[in-house]
């Protein structure tokens, strides 16, 4: 298989994937409209223990259909980048950024809150992508994440708390459980090659 067939196959595997995760928030979303909202229980309610169980399924569920709306392209986009680089190591991101947000959100969300949505892990996939580059010293990479960075590096503003109706603490610990990532699930430097000479 040549470099370049590898190469297509790999978009094609993370734009379906991507696609199908897309495609899920929004047949979620329907399921829970047509239920009267009840999936929203599964959002994350600070400090309750039995709220632990719910950090996963949050990253999933959304409040409403423009919320759901706001999260897909950018998820679609910086996914599809992330997962080009395998799907192996694109997964144990996403769930480092899931786990990470919501926990986040778990310890320092307001009492009374109840949070959802694909946002954290938005976030997560910028910061993941931003430092990736500069981690594994690979030069495209590092372009790679001066793209993202200039079309959607407004979203910083994101992870201050100037909106009381959006979870900055999900949108700011997933942006670090991005760049933890990047550390953790680093590739492994190559030997260099050529003579070894001693004096």
């Amino acid at each position: 298989m040549t470099a370049r067939t590898t190469t297509t196959a790999r978009a094609v595997t993370a734009g379906a994937v991507m696609l199908g995760w897309v495609a899920l928030l929004w047949a979620l979303e329907g399921i829970d409209t047509l239920t009267g909202h009840r999936l929203d229980t599964y959002g994350v309610s600070p400090r309750e223990a039995s709220e632990l169980r719910d950090v996963v399924p949050s990253a999933f569920l959304h409040a409403g259909w423009e919320h759901v709306a706001s999260n897909s392209l950018p998820l679609l986009v910086l996914g599809f980048i992330a997962a080009l680089a395998g799907l192996r190591r694109f997964a144990a991101v996403v769930l480092t950024v899931i786990v990470s947000a919501g926990l986040g959100v778990w310890f320092t969300a307001p009492a009374g809150t109840v949070t959802l949505g694909a946002s954290g892990v938005v976030f997560g996939l910028f910061g993941y992508l931003l430092v990736r580059g500069f981690v594994d010293r690979r030069p495209l990479d590092v372009v790679v994440g001066l793209v993202v960075a200039a079309l959607y590096g407004s979203i910083l503003w994101g992870v201050l708390p100037t909106d009381s109706g959006i979870s900055w603490q999900g949108h700011l610990f997933g942006l670090l459980g991005g760049v933890l990532s990047a550390f953790l699930f680093r590739r492994p430097r190559r030997p260099a090659t050529g003579p070894h000479v001693t004096v």
